[in-house]
């Protein structure tokens, strides 16, 4: 069950975001309801908020999870790599979730900035995590890049729709079987991470479906108990789909598969 990401062992799958909580104790209390080990947090909202890391930093510390910040925000590839050498700075952390946005209405990422950015990142001795789309060509040249995992979309950011194609996803599982692929954005409901989990992804990240709950902590811990569920149902070997009708009990022949 144990997922080896970046260099460090994780007992949980669970990667989860820190905006939009109703208040920090909410959040404190999402993190521990999740028993996520890795938060990402964006710098360039932080700051503009006017707040300092200080605070929210002291508040990840104590919950004792990785941080993973992200560029969040940011339109080119200079932007994001002048914004995460500065998380570096502030967080001590070589890891940084790259987000590169190239279209205003779907929050799409911009597949040539992004890849830009990735190389620029790699050979500064960053740990990148990118988010992408599930383009499995896109993901092949981040790879190229100095990547060593991939967070393809579910959907547009925020927008809670589930996995729009898990046809692609599937394909993505299958072409690139040794990449640590954990599924970002458009996650709505736990039965979407299952579904995550049970296409074979190594871990999911979110963050709206649980902030913006009604109760967010009662929330995360549903959506840890759906990422163990669809995980273990992956390691299991979920049934094979039928045409028609089998019988579940066979009226002739042995009653056990010997």
């Amino acid at each position: 069950m144990a997922l080896r990401i970046a260099g460090i062992e994780l007992e949980s799958r669970f990667f989860l975001g820190t905006a939009g909580y109703p208040s920090p104790q909410v959040l404190q209390d999402a993190i521990v309801s999740s028993g996520t080990q890795v938060v990402t947090v964006g710098l360039k909202r932080q700051l503009a908020a006017g707040g300092g890391p200080g605070d929210f930093y002291k508040l990840i510390r104590e919950s004792g999870a990785h941080l993973l910040p992200n560029t969040a925000g940011c339109r080119s590839a200079r932007e994001a790599v002048t914004l995460a050498r500065m998380a570096r700075e502030l967080f001590g952390t070589n890891w940084i979730k790259l987000e590169v946005v190239g279209d205003e209405y779907t929050l799409q990422p911009d597949p040539f900035e992004l890849v830009d950015a990735a190389r620029t990142l790699a050979r500064d001795g960053f740990e990148v995590f990118p988010y992408c789309t599930d383009d499995l060509v896109t993901c092949q040249r981040l790879l190229d890049a100095g990547c060593r995992i991939l967070m393809p979309w579910g959907a547009p950011i925020g927008s809670g729709q589930g996995l729009l194609n898990p046809t692609a996803l599937r394909t993505l599982r299958a072409r690139l079987p040794d990449v640590p692929l954990v599924v970002d954005a458009g996650i709505g409901s736990p039965k979407d991470a299952v579904q995550a989990m049970e296409l074979g992804y190594d871990a999911v990240l979110l963050n709206s479906a649980v902030a913006q709950a009604h109760d967010p902590v009662v929330m995360a811990r549903a959506f840890r108990l759906a990422i163990e569920s669809g995980r273990l149902a992956y390691e299991a070997g979920v049934m094979a789909k039928q045409e028609m009708a089998v019988p579940t009990t066979p009226v002739t022949g042995r009653p056990f598969v010997l």
